[in-house]
């Protein structure tokens, strides 16, 4: 971890570069008077970072589109940790997101936070090592870095901000092994849906990092048809999730607007599958 006065070096490209903005607006939410998450790990670790966060061109009014999801899955761990207190948790595309931190699960929890190499030697730098904590420095499509995990625990996958940037063919294949190496627990994952996927080269991040998406989800159903064993718990749209109702009055009123076009309504989906 760096120093005091000492801050991190980022060196990043296409993909991983989106966890920079992510991080960002997590850090702005943290500081506004009414957050929608909260995160004040995510303040400290910009400050830990030799970057000018300036050149992302983003204000603190967009944060709503990452901290909405981020509070959504936080929840639904929380109460996956709450019937599980002796569990692994997976949480792979990890980017710079400050769960484990948050969370602060206790002594009896095995979590692995699962990143590119250069993302998890980042995150060595800021962040501090703590009990029962292992990085896994690894591209997700490698399917052999879960063999090296025991499978004796009810396991917990989370896979934010990840499926869109897979093939289907990916995508089906990591959540796949997960259910049959673990003898049970769930897959907490966020897809965009067709329209989000054809619709990409209107989204900023994408054009500012060169990246591509790939996996289009419309429903649950298109998951199930691809992944045996698994069963739905609970799938909500970007608007449709709690933690929206604490988002800005703008924000809220584009709820209205969205359900006359439910394309643009399930634009942004997060689901939760048991197995």
């Amino acid at each position: 971890m760096v120093g005091m006065t000492d801050k991190a070096t980022v060196d990043l490209s296409g993909p991983a570069q989106t966890m920079l903005t992510t991080l960002y607006l997590k850090a702005r939410d943290a500081g506004l008077a009414r957050p929608v998450l909260g995160d004040t790990f995510a303040q400290q670790a910009i400050e830990r970072l030799d970057y000018d966060w300036q050149q992302l061109g983003i204000s603190a009014r967009w944060a709503p589109l990452v901290t909405v999801r981020t509070a959504q899955y936080d929840a639904w761990a929380r109460e996956f940790l709450a019937a599980h207190p002796r569990a692994t948790v997976i949480h792979v595309g990890c980017g710079l997101d400050c769960r484990v931190q948050r969370l602060d699960p206790g002594p009896e929890i095995a979590w692995y936070d699962v990143d590119y190499p250069e993302v998890i030697a980042l995150r060595e730098t800021i962040y501090p090592a703590r009990p029962g904590y292992t990085l896994v420095p690894t591209s997700a499509t490698d399917p052999t870095w879960l063999d090296q995990i025991p499978a004796d625990r009810p396991t917990l996958l989370i896979a934010e901000g990840i499926s869109m940037y897979l093939t289907a063919e990916q995508g089906a294949e990591l959540l796949q092994h997960v259910v049959d190496r673990f003898p049970s627990g769930e897959l907490q994952i966020d897809f965009y849906n067709g329209f989000a996927i054809r619709t990409q080269r209107a989204h900023m991040l994408n054009r500012r990092t060169g990246s591509k998406l790939y996996w289009a989800v419309d429903r649950p159903e298109d998951v199930l048809a691809r992944v045996s064993g698994i069963r739905p718990v609970a799938a909500v749209s970007f608007f449709g999730a709690e933690p929206y109702d604490r988002t800005s009055a703008g924000f809220r009123a584009a709820r209205s607007l969205a359900r006359v076009a439910p394309p643009v309504r399930n634009a942004l989906q997060y689901h939760r599958y048991s197995f």
